[in-house]
């Protein structure tokens, strides 16, 4: 934060649904050490690659540790929390996400500090659990032009990837934000954006930005992401990775700056 040298930055922590089983984390108050092992759901040992799994809130270890870490994050100057893909961390009734989110805001208001609290909520419907959250967040299943669906699940994709500005959502959560999703594979956003020219690339982001803008819903402008090894589209410092830096192959920032007024 110090070396960002601004005060009109808000600090966000991304609430991964996915562990490392082997990780070494100490409680400083306490002298605990998180077995992350004991925070995974059963049967998901190594679904994320070797040593890894999803982990559950219906695990005491796990609740301790987000505890913990949160009022540590917010002690230090987080102030948005994004749990990712929550239905993945949830447990069968649903019934830990209420008093997690309840502690975060608790100890925030002890602190004096405001914080928003979201998270990739995915075809989750219920109205009382999409109210917990100040935004629910995700996906916006774009296609080679730059087009988006208005279905509640994305057709091109066998389970239902939900897009979250349906009003199977949107009506029943307090705010949408949207991105280009982005796991490394060539059917995800990102690469699909990647593989653009530059002008259908700054053609999409300013259809979106005001797509969802008209809709009262924020859109947030690609900086970084993972794209797949052989993508075949522009990229950043790595072909891993994407960038709209003028210093790689998208150079995407003018468009970028254009569409937020030449911040």
């Amino acid at each position: 934060m110090a070396q960002v040298g601004k005060t009109d930055v808000v600090y966000g922590m991304f609430i991964a649904e996915a562990i490392g089983t082997k990780d070494g984390y100490k409680n400083e108050d306490t002298g605990h050490v998180f077995d992350f092992g004991e925070m995974c759901h059963d049967e998901s040992l190594n679904d994320w690659g070797e040593h890894t799994c999803k982990p559950t809130f219906s695990s005491v270890e796990y609740r301790d540790y987000l505890k913990y870490t949160t009022r540590r994050a917010i002690d230090l100057g987080v102030q948005s929390f994004t749990f990712g893909q929550i239905y993945m961390q949830e447990s069968d009734k649903r019934n830990y996400a209420p008093e997690i989110v309840r502690d975060i805001r608790k100890y925030a208001k002890e602190k004096g500090v405001d914080v928003v609290i979201g998270a990739q909520t995915g075809s989750i419907t219920d109205g009382k659990y999409l109210a917990l959250f100040d935004y629910i967040e995700g996906g916006v299943g774009i296609n080679a032009s730059g087009d988006v669906e208005n279905g509640p699940c994305l057709s091109t994709r066998g389970s239902c990837w939900a897009l979250l500005w349906n009003k199977a959502y949107a009506t029943k959560a307090k705010s949408v934000l949207l991105h280009l999703d982005w796991t490394g594979i060539p059917s995800d956003d990102l690469d699909i954006f990647a593989r653009m020219s530059a002008s259908r690339r700054a053609a999409t982001l300013q259809n979106l930005y005001g797509f969802f803008k008209q809709k009262n819903m924020g859109f947030l402008m690609p900086y970084f992401g993972v794209l797949h090894k052989d993508n075949g589209g522009c990229f950043g410092p790595k072909k891993r990775f994407y960038s709209p830096s003028d210093a790689y192959s998208c150079r995407d920032e003018d468009a970028i700056s254009r569409i937020l007024g030449g911040f």
